[in-house]
């Protein structure tokens, strides 16, 4: 008989014991039965708790709510395992049997790998190098897969779930309508009804594993106004705005108008009645939203598009900003609220106020959200040489490396001393532009130890939670990472790929080299043209590379077949997937030669074949490849489409 003995009553320690049982048994199938119980007086057995109830030691971290230490003290089968935090005791059950061998490499129960096993003895303590490691919902969302996906998250040492809007409608309605591949999948409509109980149901998972739960960001300059979060996008909004409506939001031009949609509209900031719509809507949030850790409050989704009225002209739109974060600071603490909160240096909001500071820096975050940066070099080595921009409002160029982001950070500095994060968006166009992974798993090493050296103590992806096709490895090197920053690219490939493919991993790994080299990165992100005059992707000389793709995957498919049967199920499906995997970059490559070439059209016709076709085979991969993101990501490319928000070309 083994016995866990919960030391702490708390529910996440509840689902930790019956993690803990669980994989036991997986490992050691014929070891008896595995008995949970309450016993704070144990002294034998798995002792599972809070360190604080064993008497061990944690002054080492500032918050033992926010920071994760995991202990683990163990002989055979019985000792401690131990966190600062009820989510702490459930990663340290994990990093437990991933000491012991086992590996989570992809969602679900096709992504483990549990040897079968005795346990060893295993002693560790650990501190994780980022206090904030998590995921975002984006792309297109499907309820099975997120409930996978907030399952897997404290697996890889994750300890953080966000949900954007105040719930995500046209992420689901997206994905149930299957969009660009309504041929193969006729739209299945669900209501509002249905997402909202979606939604909580998530809430609910994210609860039960005590991972800290963010929420919303988009919708606070709207949503406060009585546009519903799922119009965000709607386009017929401008001739529904009452006059009330129209008064509170931006001048642009002498007219106060819808730009594009609400979700890009800002409000008149300097107007105080539009900043106590926003105040009293995050109030009532806060109020029947207890569950949420913080509450993000960001500004509209585009650039260039503030207020142009007498008032707010006498202040950059970020001193109105943060006059809007400390008047809501201050209605939270009347009411006696705890909720946290994060605002934002995104698109214009990356401009430092000039008067205006933060008055309480303990409720917030500062959350730094480069999404015009470059994905193909972090830092330069001599580290932040550069200014921002001058500011003119409504005139902006966005930063686009790293380096210009870390300027504009350090001059919110002067007024904010607080904990900053990043929110990261490799999982979301960037991810379709690496062939393989491998390029954004390197970057995110580098990344990861760029953003802890510049006092950015945690990173959110904002992308789609079905980023395993080819593999999972980048998402595997950027928990990793997070988790331990001493761990090298080198290492965590070599772990991952020995355990998906087995005692031939360096052969797979050695060929998706080869395919890297022969897409190239720099053609893929549009940096290597020769003319740009005729395409950013005009490059004759790279489609003699193109042309390679084919050779490769030839010999991807003999190696396949010879390891198409593995003796662990996640072997299987790694190698499985790669047949999908390698008609992808055929028909992928067939696309890029023609644009190379300067062929637009043929290229076009090309890219729209390959959206058909890996359209057919959606329903059997779908769990680890997003076709709509894919699709929607790489449009732009073939058929040179300049947007009204500059950035989502970048």
């Amino acid at each position: 008989m083994i016995y866990i003995n919960k030391i702490t009553a708390n529910s996440v320690v509840d689902y930790a014991a019956e993690e803990l049982r669980k994989y036991l048994r997986m490992m050691m199938p014929d070891g008896g039965a595995v008995e949970i119980r309450y016993n704070p007086e144990a002294k034998d057995g798995y002792r599972l708790g809070l360190m604080q109830d064993f008497g061990l030691d944690t002054s080492d971290v500032a918050d033992t709510e926010l920071d994760d230490i995991l202990y683990v003290d163990t002989k055979g089968r019985e000792g401690i395992i131990a966190g600062s935090n009820p989510r702490s005791v459930l990663i340290a059950v994990y990093e437990y049997f991933k000491r012991n061998g086992c590996r989570w490499l992809m969602p679900g129960v096709d992504g483990e790998y549990i040897p079968t096993k005795d346990v060893a003895d295993t002693s560790f303590r650990h501190v994780p190098s980022l206090r904030y490691r998590g995921w975002v919902t984006e792309g297109q969302i499907i309820q099975q897969h997120m409930m996978d996906a907030i399952e897997f998250a404290p697996k890889l040492g994750m300890n953080l779930f966000m949900i954007e809007f105040r719930y995500p409608k046209s992420y689901y309605q997206r994905a149930y309508a299957h969009q660009h591949n309504e041929m193969h999948r006729p739209p299945e409509p669900i209501n509002e009804a249905t997402i909202l109980q979606w939604e909580r149901a998530l809430e609910t998972e994210i609860a039960k594993r005590g991972l800290q739960f963010h929420h919303m960001g988009h919708g606070f300059t709207y949503e406060p106004l009585g546009i519903d979060a799922g119009d965000g996008w709607n386009t017929e909004y401008e001739s529904c705005l009452s006059d009330e409506q129209r008064s509170l939001i931006a001048m642009m031009d002498g007219e106060r108008k819808i730009k594009h949609y609400p979700i890009n509209t800002n409000l008149c900031m300097s107007n105080p009645k539009a900043r106590r719509k926003v105040v009293d809507f995050a109030v009532d949030f806060a109020k029947t939203h207890e569950n949420v850790d913080y509450l993000h409050i960001w500004l509209a989704d585009a650039n260039n598009n503030h207020c142009e009225c007498e008032e707010c002209t006498k202040k950059r739109p970020t001193d109105w900003y943060v006059t809007m974060l400390n008047e809501i600071d201050e209605a939270y603490t009347a009411e006696g609220i705890k909720t946290r909160l994060v605002f934002i240096a995104y698109m214009d909001s990356a401009w430092a106020p000039l008067y205006e500071r933060i008055k309480n820096p303990d409720r917030f975050l500062i959350m730094l959200a480069p999404i015009t940066r470059r994905y193909d070099m972090t830092l330069p080595p001599e580290g932040v040489t550069v200014k921002p921009e001058p500011f003119v409002l409504n005139k902006l160029k966005m930063p686009t490396t790293l380096e210009q982001f870390f300027a504009h950070l350090a001059e919110w500095r002067e007024k904010f001393d607080g904990k900053g994060i990043s929110f990261e968006y490799h999982f979301w166009r960037a991810f379709y532009n690496d062939i393989t992974g491998l390029r954004l798993a390197r970057l995110l090493v580098d990344d990861v130890r760029t953003y802890k050296e510049y006092g950015i103590d945690g990173i959110l992806e904002d992308g789609t939670q079905r980023c395993f096709f080819p593999t999972g490895i980048t998402l595997y090197t950027y928990a990793r990472s997070m988790f331990d920053m001493s761990l090298s690219y080198e290492d965590i490939v070599e772990e991952y790929f020995e355990c998906a493919f087995g005692e031939a991993w360096r052969k797979f790994y050695d060929i998706f080299l080869e395919l890297d080299e022969a897409f190239d990165y720099q053609f893929m992100v549009r940096r290597k043209s020769v003319d740009v005059r005729v395409s950013t992707l005009y490059n004759p000389e790279h489609a003699k590379s193109l042309e390679k793709v084919k050779e490769i995957t030839e010999r991807l498919r003999a190696l396949i077949k010879e390891h198409y049967n593995a003796d662990y199920r996640v072997g299987t499906v790694s190698v499985r997937l790669l047949e999908y995997y390698a008609e992808y970059c055929d028909l992928l490559a067939d696309a890029y030669i023609p644009k190379a070439q300067g062929n637009d059209a043929l290229a076009l016709e090309r890219f729209n074949h390959l959206v058909e076709r890996m359209g057919r085979h959606e329903v059997a991969i779908e769990k680890y490849f997003d076709h709509t993101l894919m699709a929607n990501a790489l449009r732009v490319v073939f058929v040179n489409m300049v947007t009204h928000n500059e950035y989502m070309d970048v």
